[in-house]
């Protein structure tokens, strides 16, 4: 439920690095995905540069195809960021229902027709590199926030409380056939039904709640804070690459780098079983923030573990005219979109490029946070 130009063709290795400050990333076919903006090195002859920094970004790093540790700050609140540079990238997915039917066999296939609001991928530029948190927003820091701040959080303010798991809860008992008991009062950040240890990430909050945070830590540390814009999370999440996910197009990749529904959480969901991935991560529920492996660009969990709320408004046809540079979404909608899948999410739906949405008072046992400093704006 949902609630050089890049794309241009070339041929083998024929890149230009324009002005000693472009990269460029191909396909197997030949065509330009992604291009990112690098530091000029004026000391450095432009051909050296060029072959120097092509080689990392091509192996994927620059020690024994190895990416170099991030270079990483930390907030008021314990938040690491890592820093995304500026670049291009091709946003969106195209590809047809008899490829995906044939890479998700036991998904129906009236799923494959229902992604309309993918497409068409089309080309679009961040125009200014960004922090982005290295990990989705945690409950322990979550809670120095409230405690520091007074703020309450909506699932408490208006006492209808969240979501959460009980076992003996029937989802064919709901009307939605939802996998989770609520809204109940009981249910909320503080509790999703599971056990979390300060590290996992915050679930059960609106987008509300993600804006009250980033507002007061903008305030309290004299840096803008937010939520990433939806093509800024896609950028930052595919960090160079075009596949289904950052770390391949086999659902069977996700085991190393994303914490989703397997045989762990398939045991308490066997009516699903045929949905999870085969292999066993440990972690039935959420798993504490960075367990699993980053993408090239240092960030965890970018799929899976916690949905992540991001800026944008929801539209079912923005992509058709959408902007290339620093795209902001709808400038109205109804609900708001989030990102990347979760601890629960079925591999087809923790793509790169799948939209999903709710209602911004949507507090769920499945959805948390991720934010983005900027580095170059006071509030």
């Amino acid at each position: 439920m949902k609630g050089v130009e890049i794309g241009e063709k070339v041929t083998g290795q024929d890149l230009t690095l324009k002005q000693g400050f472009r990269q460029a990333r191909t396909s197997p076919g030949g065509r330009i995905i992604g291009l990112m903006h690098l530091p000029a090195f004026p000391s450095i002859a432009p051909p050296a540069v060029a072959g120097l920094l092509l080689c990392c970004a091509l192996l994927g790093g620059c020690a024994g195809g190895r990416m170099a540790p991030p270079e990483r700050s930390t907030n008021s609140l314990g938040m690491h960021f890592v820093t995304i540079p500026a670049g291009e990238f091709m946003m969106g997915s195209d590809e047809r229902p008899d490829a995906l039917a044939q890479a998700y066999p036991q998904y129906p296939r009236e799923r494959f027709l229902l992604l309309a609001d993918e497409a068409p991928v089309h080309r679009v530029r961040i125009t200014r590199a960004i922090q982005m948190g290295q990990h989705e927003v945690t409950v322990g820091q979550f809670r120095r926030f409230l405690l520091a701040s007074g703020y309450v959080p909506d699932a408490e303010r208006d006492g209808t409380g969240g979501y959460g798991y009980n076992p003996s809860y029937d989802p064919a008992s709901s009307a939605r056939g939802d996998a989770f008991e609520g809204r109940q009062r009981r249910y909320s950040w503080r509790n999703p039904g599971f056990t979390q240890s300060e590290e996992h990430p915050v679930v059960n909050v609106t987008w509300h709640d993600a804006q009250a945070l980033a507002a007061w830590l903008s305030q309290t540390e004299g840096r803008r804070y937010r939520l990433p814009t939806e093509a800024e999370w896609e950028y930052a999440c595919r960090a160079g690459s075009r596949t289904r996910y950052h770390s391949g197009d086999a659902p069977e990749s996700l085991a190393q780098v994303a914490n989703v529904f397997d045989q762990d959480s398939a045991r308490l969901w066997p009516q699903w079983r045929a949905f999870a991935l085969p292999q066993h991560d440990g972690f039935s529920f959420t798993a504490p923030v960075g367990s699993f492996a980053p993408n090239a660009w240092g960030l965890h969990d970018m799929h899976g573990n916690a949905w992540e709320w991001v800026s944008d408004w929801h539209g079912d046809d923005y992509y058709a005219h959408s902007p290339v540079d620093d795209p902001q979404g709808p400038a109205e909608g109804g609900v708001k979109v989030r990102r990347g899948g979760s601890w629960h999410t079925w591999s087809f739906y923790a793509r790169a490029s799948y939209r999903n949405w709710n209602d911004p008072d949507t507090r769920y046992t499945l959805v948390g946070m991720r934010l983005v400093r900027e580095l170059d704006a006071t509030p």
